[in-house]
């Protein structure tokens, strides 16, 4: 079932039936905890009989299982994992995705290599449900579009805003997406749950959380499962300005109408240089200030202005952050 490599523990083969197992509802669990003690048996026949039999016993193995994976025997470990791959594609539904929702709590959650094992086996077994995740994704209010990745490969960017009634239920569909390049959720509560769903996108190449209310070390936990993606966090107050400009000074080139800053006279040619009194040297600056604050906080821009034929006139001005 297992082999040991330079790369860690792998799956190299499927279980061996062995023999057969009464109905899962007639199965005592004492039969069923017998078998998983004899997952660690040094009798390779043993083992497979064990294995073979906890596939058949479905729903009433998944329990045992989870507590002798979390044992802390690698090799029992590993095994229980295998068996879980096995009932993934059981005839029972209940049996399938209860075997699921183990392996995503494993991959999630669990320690390495452990959690390394799941998200392979995860990974492996959902390339076939690319699809069917989309379909489910956008049926649950997700807008799902086409993108051009570098080298001209295609990939998919999803939005998550106010038409999103999908739930943690739904999150889990965004691992299933083949190509998946950035995720961007507006408006919508990510709690540690939810971000460490986004934690198993390990191909994704941004993802923006915008007024999703996630506490600070589950971003801090997804930021490290995540390393080479731009995790853009803010507290959800938008200020509706865009710039142009790079490295230099806050000048503003787009006001969106009808934004707080339109509502608070901001206009194209203006440039920020402070934000309640903390000078800002670039439209980076003020993109990050502005993420420190929700909808509804309010905050002082000092501005500089042209004037026609004179020097730029400098004001202060209130502005209420609206939503995303």
């Amino acid at each position: 079932m297992m082999s040991r490599g330079g790369a860690g523990w792998i799956v190299t083969a499927a279980v061996v039936w062995a023999a057969a197992a009464p109905a899962a509802e007639q199965i005592p669990e004492a039969r069923i905890l017998g078998w998983v003690e004899q997952l660690g048996a040094a009798q390779f026949a043993r083992r497979e009989a064990a294995a073979k039999s906890l596939v058949a016993a479905g729903s009433s193995a998944i329990g045992p299982l989870q507590r002798a994976i979390h044992a802390g025997d690698l090799e029992v470990a590993a095994r229980g994992i295998e068996i879980l791959r096995e009932m993934l594609p059981a005839e029972d539904p209940a049996v399938a995705a209860a075997a699921e929702r183990l392996l995503e709590s494993l991959a999630e959650q669990g320690e390495p290599p452990l959690a390394q094992l799941a998200a392979g086996v995860l990974d492996f077994h959902l390339v076939g449900l690319a699809e069917q995740a989309r379909r489910a994704m956008e049926e649950a209010g997700a807008t799902v579009r086409e993108r051009s990745l570098p080298a001209g490969r295609p990939g998919l960017e999803v939005e998550l805003g106010s038409a999103w009634r999908g739930g943690i239920a739904g999150l889990r569909q965004l691992p299933r997406l083949r190509g998946l390049a950035s995720v961007s959720v507006h408006g919508v509560a990510i709690d540690a749950e939810a971000a460490a769903v986004l934690g198993r996108l390990r191909g994704v190449q941004r993802i923006d959380l915008y007024g999703t209310g996630t506490p600070d070390a589950a971003v801090a936990r997804l930021i490290a499962a995540l390393p080479n993606a731009m995790i853009d966090v803010r507290k959800g107050g938008r200020l509706g300005v865009s710039s142009l400009a790079f490295g230099g000074p806050c000048e503003i080139t787009h006001v969106q109408p009808g934004s707080a800053a339109a509502t608070a006279g901001v206009e194209v040619g203006d440039v920020v240089l402070a934000v309640n009194g903390e000078p800002i040297a670039s439209f980076e600056a003020l993109t990050q200030r502005v993420a420190r604050h929700g909808a509804g906080d309010v905050l002082t821009l000092s501005i500089a202005r042209r004037s026609v034929g004179g020097e730029p006139e400098q004001f202060d001005c209130s502005v209420t952050l609206d939503a995303w």
